[in-house]
């Protein structure tokens, strides 16, 4: 893994960093996956790490209600680079089974979609139970592959069906889809899928749509969620690589996360898919930077370390 100047600063994520900590030492592991070739439209998620990483020491760790976790802890673990995107992945599974194994909690910054397959495997490898996964993005990646890559960021769920512990398309639970391409559309109408497309989340409500998920997830003692900033609509998070008109108000992300995480165990997510060349205002790295704080606050909140305004 490789750290870059930003990663040993105390001052990076919300001044929460502690660099020399260890697993186990801290509340939550920070790394990212700087790989954007799993792409099969524009590029530019690899930069996304480093550019959070350089916009987190200026803000404070507060959510939106204005409380307070200063005394929750991260330590980032740096990023897993190389050419050899076997090799990488692999890195990744095994890191993640560490964590897992050791109860750690951990966040991952993408990186394309493609990224969430190795950590989902180490999740799998380390559990000896079946685990849930909530898929928030304008897609579902349930295509066997795309351009002939079945580790493609189009692929990501339908590997996970791959694993001992999933399995099952019950084991998935989908929200704020609005596209679909033709292999998942013949794949999806022989299989239960449970999915809240964007129009559902739109005119069931949002705070329906996640009282759903929870009630189908909750049978799950532990669950991964992994966010593609382009479940968002362009308005909010332009700098992505395939946006898609008509998805999620900044709220409805802001309260899936809030009641998701509130009322799941979530051992650990993820955002992907943020690209910073693609938007100046760099909309799509605040957003991902707000669910990631408003993530750790209530994980603060459940260790007792949440100071209410």
């Amino acid at each position: 893994m490789i750290k870059d100047e930003y990663a040993m600063k105390a001052e990076t994520w919300f001044g929460l960093n502690k660099p020399g900590k260890k697993i186990g030492e801290v509340d939550a592991v920070v790394f990212g996956i700087p790989y954007d070739g799993g792409v099969s439209y524009r590029g530019g998620a690899a930069k996304a790490p480093q550019t959070l990483r350089e916009n987190t020491d200026h803000a404070t760790p507060c959510d939106e209600r204005l409380d307070f976790f200063k005394e929750f802890s991260v330590v980032d673990a740096g990023d897993f680079k190389g050419e050899d995107r076997d090799k990488v992945f692999a890195e990744v599974q095994s890191f993640v089974q560490k964590l897992v194994e050791a109860g750690q909690r951990f966040t991952m910054i993408g990186g394309d979609h493609s990224v969430t397959i190795p950590v989902e495997r180490g999740i799998n490898e380390a559990l000896d139970e079946p685990f849930g996964i909530i898929h928030i993005d304008a897609h579902m990646d349930l295509s066997y592959e795309l351009e002939g890559d079945p580790l493609s960021h189009g692929s990501t769920e339908q590997r996970a069906l791959e694993l001992s512990n999933v399995g099952s398309t019950d084991n998935l639970y989908f929200i704020g889809i609005r596209s679909i391409e033709p292999d998942e559309f013949e794949f999806s109408r022989s299989h239960d899928i449970h999915v809240k497309t964007s129009w559902d989340c739109y005119h069931e409500g949002i705070e329906a749509v996640a009282d759903d998920c929870i009630a189908r997830m909750k049978k799950f003692s532990k669950v991964y969620l992994t966010f593609d900033i382009d479940a968002l609509d362009p308005a909010y998070a332009g700098g992505t690589g395939t946006p898609q008109f008509g998805g999620l108000t900044s709220r409805m992300a802001m309260t899936l996360i809030q009641k998701l995480f509130s009322q799941l165990n979530i051992i650990g997510f993820d955002v992907v898919e943020i690209a910073p060349s693609l938007d100046d205002s760099l909309a799509s790295m605040y957003a991902g930077r707000k669910l990631i704080t408003e993530g750790w606050s209530i994980w603060a909140d459940q260790m007792g370390k949440l100071v209410r305004f």
